[in-house]
């Protein structure tokens, strides 16, 4: 991606040598809403979980996933969300064997068709967003090191869902590491992302180096996407304003990458829009499984479509879900990126509501007004065109309600 200082040959390499688009967008800028549509590939107000965790609204406290009554919510949530065929299920059907690795929310991954975890989903035992999935890759990968024995021994095709908590926090990268990009950056916090960033792109190599040395790169595709952008303070160990959390570029934009040797030809594209909805049906296609019709996602191979589409959307919610029995109770902005612009719309009510020191509001827009960038000229969003482009805003405005339309 061009950066001046951090180091990734691993995913550089693996970058040259898959199809590779820069122009992705996650469907939220927040983990939980956006893993759930990767898995799913349905769009936040479709599958439902809006975010990471449940309150009510203008209340501090969340509803323990551990508690008689309050966990009962989150039940509900699973309950739902299990009803939904995703990736494991889907793939299951057909004989594929899938092992759950990292970040994973959903209660027991194997509700949703995996045959195989690492996490044990256990609220008594710390269970919330992986727990023991967690160690995947900053413990090594001896957990899919055995999956892939069994596999071989069973003779069957396999499914990874590989969600490292890499470069995630806690930022506690190699000291090697860490040293090296202090001697490049003045800002401690800035120099331990970077080396987290680093360490991440180590353990990518440690996993492709694995399918090597079993002779299966050949015959396996791999998919790389993130769940959010992350811009590091230089000042605290937190992530910058219009970062995670928030709808702005930085937030929510993804390179996507498909390597598949002799089958999908290796090609950089810079222009085309791409969803991180696209995954699920792209992996379907690619392994002759039908796509549910509920997947409106298009095929990533498929350059012409893509073209025709030219427009992705997506959904920001309050870190917590306020009303799990309404989807959009916590919206507090919709985004639609089509062509060179995009327009983001934010609720009156919801926008910029503080959550644990969150900045989701530009600060030059305190208000909640419409804002409209060209962000192949402007990716940082600098300039809000809206109000010199009131018909562009209203011709973006109708595909986005078209898209879904929030309640009056």
């Amino acid at each position: 991606m061009g950066h001046k200082v951090l180091e990734t040959p691993t995913l550089d390499k693996f970058a040259n040598e898959s199809l590779t688009y820069t122009r992705g967008y996650v469907t939220s800028p927040l983990c939980r809403p956006s893993l759930a549509s990767i898995f799913s590939g349905l769009h936040t107000p479709v599958h439902g979980i809006t975010g990471n965790d449940v309150r009510k609204k203008n209340w501090k406290g969340k509803f323990s996933r551990n508690h008689p009554v309050e966990g009962k919510i989150h039940e509900q949530i699973y309950a739902d969300f299990e009803k939904r065929d995703g990736l494991a299920r889907l793939l299951g059907r057909e004989g594929y064997l899938s092992l759950q690795t990292g970040k994973w929310w959903e209660g027991k991954p194997q509700r949703h068709g995996f045959t195989h975890a690492m996490t044990h989903a256990d609220p008594a035992k710390g269970g919330r967003h992986g727990d023991v999935g967690l160690k995947i890759s900053r413990e090594g990968i001896a957990p899919i090191k055995s999956f892939l024995d069994e596999a071989k021994a069973e003779k069957k095709p396999f499914f990874i869902w590989h969600a490292p908590f890499l470069p995630h926090t806690p930022h506690n990268p190699p000291q090697e590491l860490y040293s090296k990009y202090l001697k490049k950056e003045e800002s401690k916090f800035v120099a331990r992302y970077y080396a987290m960033v680093e360490w991440f792109d180590q353990t990518c190599g440690e996993l492709f180096k694995e399918l090597d040395q079993r002779g299966l790169s050949k015959n396996t595709i791999v998919i790389y996407v993130t769940d959010n952008g992350w811009i590091q303070s230089e000042d605290s160990g937190r992530y910058a304003p219009l970062s995670k959390q928030a709808p702005y570029e930085m937030g929510v934009r993804t390179p996507i990458m498909i390597k598949w040797p002799g089958r999908i030809a290796p090609r950089l594209d810079k222009e085309t829009l791409v969803s991180s909805i696209d995954i699920a049906p792209t992996i379907l296609k690619m392994v002759g499984v039908k796509v549910p019709q509920a997947m409106t996602g298009v095929d990533l191979r498929d350059t012409a479509a893509l073209e025709k589409r030219n427009v992705v959307f997506g959904y920001d919610g309050n870190h917590d879900m306020f009303d799990v029995n309404n989807r959009t109770a916590n919206v507090e902005s919709r985004y639609i990126v089509q062509g060179d612009w995009k327009l983001l719309l934010h609720d009156p009510e919801n926008y910029g509501l503080p959550y644990a020191g969150k900045s989701a509001a530009h600060p030059e827009n305190p208000e909640g007004k419409p804002e409209l960038y060209h962000v192949m000229e402007d990716p940082h969003e600098k300039k809000n065109l809206a109000a010199k482009k009131p018909a562009k805003v209203a011709e973006m405005t109708k595909v986005l309600d078209a898209w879904w339309k929030p309640a009056k």
